[in-house]
């Protein structure tokens, strides 16, 4: 589904068809916003996104790539509890 047809979603998780790296964020990103009670939408990089605006010049090294409220919270390999405290408000101190 194109970017600017999704419904609106706490939690976006930027992928691209055959990454495995993909495979295992969408994994964590399902079973974190089902604890939370949050929406999620995935949207695919190599797909326009809105405006016909490509998405893979952003993302498409990054990929996977998990943001929460607008916020970028990982990419590559996506760290659970970071995303989990983005979600219910605790930030994470280094």
């Amino acid at each position: 589904m194109p970017l600017a047809e999704q419904p609106l979603a706490r939690v976006r998780l930027f992928t691209r068809p055959g990454c495995h790296l993909c495979d295992d964020a969408r994994e964590l990103v399902r079973r974190v916003c089902a604890e939370a009670g949050a929406e999620w939408a995935e949207v695919d990089v190599d797909l326009p996104g809105p405006g016909g605006v490509s998405l893979r010049e952003e993302y498409g090294e990054l990929v996977p790539v998990v943001e929460v409220d607008g916020v970028r919270q990982g990419y590559w390999r996506i760290d659970e509890d970071r995303v989990r405290s983005a979600l219910t408000g605790r930030s994470r101190r280094s």
